[in-house]
Order: structure tokens, then sequence, then C-alpha cells
């Protein structure tokens, strides 16, 4: 294969450098990758080589502009690996990701190019450099330091096998987690049994079956958390047993696709990196670099909203033992009976049925007059289809985002449906990072995981899914808003403890009155969701935050647990170490487990969120007081949106994130917004 072949080996001449992906092909990558590479290490030794003294230009500015081929391929590859993978894709994965694990570490790692950045941060006063640009140079520093640029060679090349270890682990964790949830999906035969789910679940359902080969019978697929959407619908016990414990076993079985020892091994690997890094556990040494600054602080939130939250979960629980007795039923209230019981409580209690808001909340209306309408009315953006541009799956959608000037801001990628080929859960990434100095916009995707249905049928929501949608776009904002001159700043590149706060935010627009009214209209009939529902729906809003928070908690405080382990622990039973780490946190209760147990916990073994899972009640703070200022100011306003967007969301990573919220608040945050929100006020 040749150069001029290889699409991936030159810049995109679409809209936004928006990926060729009709001419991309598996057997591209693997070439790139290498050229990709190759070229890199080439640019960074010229840079580390070069004999003039030190700038800031010829050294921080010259690393900016270097890699771009490598991020162009990478870019592509890891969004598919998600997304839209396959066997080839996977070996592929398996193979590169120590590689580049390795091509990163002998940057970071290397002397000649860390006593440049040292020289030139020991003279930073004197560089006469704008604000964005010094703070470039410090994350420069700081970066090359935690990355063990100053620790000697011997535990730099331990260092080195640690990474490449842990990089090959975190592919296997991922691999056996999307294979595991395919094959543990629930099969029934009999239609009776899915009783009280819609017909069009129980369609989109049969359809999956048909997709698997098993014709004539239904499928069930499963959702990355432990809690799956279908507990809530279905009338037959044995049958939410079967769904609740197939998605508690995932990678947790004597077969192939067992992760046990996969997540024991990296939590003692990162153990061992830290404590050669000079901190006591992985957790101190993540932290440090975040907004909360010690793992004792994140701990101190999280052990200060628990006793409430399991005392409120415990009084829920009491509630649903009773309506089950109430309902004239024998037995004791278990993990896959909690969220069918807590509907027919809510039904009861608030004349509300979830299901009812289904036929409201069309997928396209949520978007375009919901999601959409809302960063209209904020931002001034404008959102334009575009049929005629490629994407890597039929069900991919893309929006040419225009600015309230009509200037070309974006593009935005909509990838909504399930589907064998992607992982599970809902995320935001970039493309293409925005970027003055490399004259690039921003190109990003949402991922969600909606079951398709049959084919001409509505796609209908669940309230958590339009949530969910809203909140991912908030992510989408926080890449397509960037106006930062550095890529390596751009966007969502802040401290993990910050990065769910814009998106949080941006939840609160679903319900807005005006924004509300705007989407929420019957599919057949176009008329508004009913008064009576949305009164419902408000006043019912706090019900069951006991448990939702509880069974967070569980898994934010499982997180902290697996990396505040010393390198002298030794784990031999995953399911022991749970128990006893959630017992001693507070939160174990059978009724209510953890949002994710450890074998499938990928946003801590797999994603980005190591001793990090603690962001989204950390960032919640941010977000409920930021709600309350949206609320003191007039709400959903041009005013208050430019205001959010040139104080927050334009500055990326550019800036100090907690400086950045202060010029938006005018002070700092406050916890209460939060502890009211989720009925912690005894906290």
């Amino acid at each position: 294969m040749t150069g001029e072949d290889n699409p991936l080996l030159h810049p995109s001449e679409l809209p936004h450098g928006l990926p060729p992906f009709d001419r991309i092909a598996d057997e591209h990558f693997a070439p790139a990758f290498e050229a990709g590479i190759a070229e890199h290490a080439a640019e960074v030794e010229r840079i580390a080589t070069d004999p003039d003294e030190p700038t800031f230009d010829n050294t921080v500015v010259a690393l900016e502009r270097s890699g771009s081929l490598l991020k162009r391929v990478a870019s592509v590859f890891f969004n598919l690996a998600a997304s839209h993978t396959n066997d080839t894709l996977r070996a592929l994965h398996a193979d590169i990701a120590p590689k580049l694990t390795a091509h990163h570490d002998a940057i970071h790692l290397d002397p000649r190019l860390f006593a440049r950045i040292e020289k030139l941060y020991d003279q930073r006063d004197a560089l006469g450099l704008d604000a964005e640009s010094a703070w470039l140079l410090r994350r420069y520093h700081l970066d090359f330091q935690r990355a063990g640029a100053g620790l000697p060679e011997a535990d730099q090349r331990r260092l080195r096998e640690l990474n490449e270890e842990l990089s090959a682990l975190s592919t296997r964790f991922q691999d056996n987690l999307l294979a595991d949830t395919n094959d543990l999906a629930v099969v029934v035969s009999d239609a009776n049994e899915l009783a009280g789910l819609s017909d069009d679940a129980i369609a989109a359902a049969a359809e999956a079956a048909t997709a698997r080969g098993e014709d004539g019978k239904y499928l069930l697929k499963l959702g990355l958390p432990t809690p799956q959407p279908v507990l809530a619908s279905l009338e037959n016990r044995e049958l939410r047993r079967r769904v609740f414990e197939a998605a508690a076993a995932r990678c947790a079985r004597d077969n192939q696709h067992d992760n046990r020892e996969v997540l024991v091994r990296i939590a003692t690997l990162r153990a061992e990196r830290a404590a050669l890094l000079g901190h006591p556990h992985h957790a101190a040494y993540v932290i440090e670099d975040e907004t909360a600054r010690t793992a004792e602080a994140a701990n101190d939130l999280l052990n200060r909203l628990a006793p409430v939250a399991v005392v409120n979960a415990q009084a829920e629980g009491v509630d649903l033992q009773q309506e089950i007795e109430a309902a004239g039923e024998d037995f004791t209230l278990a993990p896959w009976d909690w969220a069918y019981y807590a509907e027919r409580v809510r039904r009861r209690r608030y004349d509300f049925d979830d299901a009812e808001l289904r036929p409201y909340f069309e997928l396209d209306s949520v978007l375009r007059d919901g999601v959409f309408f809302a960063a209209h009315r904020l931002y001034g953006l404008t959102f334009t289809e575009r049929h005629d541009l490629p994407t890597y799956h039929p069900d991919v959608r893309v929006f040419e985002v225009t600015d309230s000037d009509g200037s070309p801001l974006g593009l935005f990628l909509g990838d909504y449906y399930a589907r064998d080929s992607k992982r599970g859960g809902a995320w935001m990434n970039n493309y293409v990072d925005q970027s003055h100095l490399l004259g690039e916009s921003p190109v990003v995707v949402n991922n969600l995981n909606i079951t398709k249905p049959p084919e001409g049928e509505p796609t209908l929501l669940t309230y958590d899914e339009v949530i969910t949608a809203f909140h991912e776009f908030g992510h989408a904002l926080h890449g397509l808003l960037s106006d930062v001159r550095y890529p390596s700043l751009s966007g969502a590149n802040v401290p993990r403890d910050f990065v769910e706060f814009p998106s949080q935010v941006n939840e609160m627009w679903a319900l807005w009155p005006e924004v509300l009214a705007n989407y929420a209209r019957h599919h057949r009939t176009g008329e508004p969701l009913p008064p009576r529902l949305v009164n419902r729906l408000e006043e019912s809003r706090q019900y069951g935050e006991g448990y939702s928070t509880t069974e967070y908690l569980a898994a934010a405080l499982l997180d902290q647990a697996w990396h505040t382990i010393g390198t002298d622990v030794r784990v031999d039973d995953v399911a022991a170490f749970e128990k006893r780490a959630l017992e001693k946190a507070g939160v174990w209760l059978e009724t209510v487990p953890p949002r994710y147990r450890s074998t499938y916990f990928a946003h801590v073994f797999s994603g980005g969120y190591s001793a990090g899972y603690y962001s989204y009640i950390w960032s919640e703070v941010l977000d409920a007081d930021s709600v309350e200022w949206f609320r003191e100011n007039g709400g959903l306003t041009r005013k208050n949106g430019e205001h959010f967007r040139r104080s927050l969301l334009a500055k990326g990573g550019s800036a100090d994130p907690m400086e950045a919220f202060r010029a938006f608040r005018g002070r700092d945050p406050e916890i209460e917004p939060l502890l009211k929100r989720r009925g912690l006020t005894g906290a």
C-alpha cells in the first residue's frame, strides 16, 4: 500500500477536517500509526537537539505543532474502537496501545527535552508570555514532572514497563467487557414474559434477537451500569432476576472474559507506579492534579454525603417492601425488584408513570427542538444536518454548526443507537480539537446507547435518556465553543473533576419550561406534554434520590478503595474486597448494589476516571450552584449564555478552572444547592 492509497496519511479536505470515513478501511490504520509515530518521533528529536537556546516558540510551541499525523490517526481509530469496533480493530488496539504508551514515555522521559522545558520554566517571569502561554508552559513542566522526567534512569526503565503493561491490561479489560456484555444479553422465548414493556420495546427486542440469529425470540441487551432500564417495567419477577444477575455477573465468571485478575493487576501496578513517583497510592497521584488536590478532600465529600444517602435509601426500601406486601406478594425486596416497585410507588404517590412520558420524547424532537433549541437560545448556535458528508456507520448523523454571526464553528456528530460493536454507556469525543495555532475548528461526537426501534417506528426515549442527551451535549459544547490558541488546552482538556461540570449544567435545560414545551410533544398527535405530567414530573424528581445517590457513592468509594491500596496489599478475592470496602464506607446494602461492580467498572479500569469517579458529585457542587445563578439571573437568555461561554466554555483548559468558575459565579462554590437538590440537607 502506498501513501497515496491511505487517506489517513493526508489531512482531510472535508469541512472542518472531518475524517473521510467512506475511504478509510481497517487495513489503513496499522501503517498510518507506524508513519505517525515515526514522524512525531523525528519532530520531537529535532526539538530536543535544536542547537539554539530554548525559547517558548522553538520548544513549547514546536511541541504543540508536532504529531499532527499521529493525532489524526489516533482520534479516528480510538473513536471507532469504542463506537464501532470489530475483530481487526480489537487486535490492532491490543497491539498499538502499549506501543503508543512507549512512544509517549520516550517523549516525557527525554532528559534533553525536559532540560529545555525546565530552563524555560525557571525563566518564566522574564519571558513576557501572555496568560494562556504562561499557563501552557506551567502545564508542560508539570506534565513532564508527573510523567517521571526527574526520576533516576533505573526508575524510568521500570516506569516504562509499568505504563506499557497497564496500557495492554486496560485494553484487555475493555475488550472483555464488550464481549461478555454481548454474551450475557438475556434471550426470552415467550412474549408473555415481557409483560410491562411497551410495544415498541418488545418489537425492538424481537429485532435484536433476529439480528443475533434467534428468530421468533426476544433479546434484552445489557447497558453498562448495574441497574438496567427494563427492570422498572418488567412484571415477571423471574425475568427481572435473570436480567439483574446477568448484568452483575459480567466479567466475573471463570471464562475467557474474566476481568478479576486483570483489574487486580491494574490496581497493583498503579500502586507501584504511584510509589515510584513519590506518592502513597494511585489516588494521591491522580487527585494532586485535579481541583480537589488531595484524595482526603475527595473522600471527605463522599463520606460526608454517604450516611444521609444511606438513611434515605433505607427509608425508600421500607416503602418498597410495604408496596410489595400491599400487592399481596410474599417475598423480601431484592435488587431486581427495586426499580419496578419504585415505579409503582411513584405512580401511586405522585400519580405519575414514567412510561407515560415516552410518547412525548421522540429522539429527533428532543435533539432539534430541545438540545439544539437551548443551545441556540443561549449561544446563538445553528445546526444544519449534512447528509452529503461521510460517516463511519449509517446511524451516525452530521450537523454543521454556525455561530450567532453566521460564521462556521465546527461539526457535531450524533451516534445515538446501541449496537454490538459499540461499548456501553454514553460519552463525547473529539475528532478534531479547536486550535487557533493550527487553524483547526472542532469536530465532536456524542455517543449514546438507545435501543433502536424497528424500521419505520419512532425512537421514543425514557426521561433518563433525555437527560443523558442533554448531558453529553454539554460536553460537546465544551468542545465546540472552545476558543484557545493551543490544541492541548482545547475544549474538555481540563481536570477530570471539572470536566463534568459544563455537561451537568446543560442538563438543567431539559426541564426548563420554555425548552420542555418546545420539544416534549406527542410523536403522533403533536400535542404538548400535559401540564399534569409536567407537574408530576417536577414533584417526583427527588423521589429515589436515596437510591441513586447511594449506588453512585458506592461506586465512587469502591474506586477510591482500589486506588488507595499500597504496594504491600494483595487482593485474592475481588468480591470480598468489594464487600469489605463498602462495609467500611458504610454503603453496603444488599438491595442497593454499586452502580458499577469492579469487573465492569469501565470508567476506572479502561477509561480515564481511575481514582476520579468522585468527579461527578464534585462537579455537581459547581453545577448546582451554577443552576442557581441562572435562575437568579433570568435563565435561558443570550446574555447569560454568553457569560457562561466566555467565562468557562471558551477557556477550555487554558486557565485555572476554579478561577474560571469564580469569574463566572463571582465567588467560590457553595454546597447547599447540591444538598437541597439531592435531599441530603442533613449531610
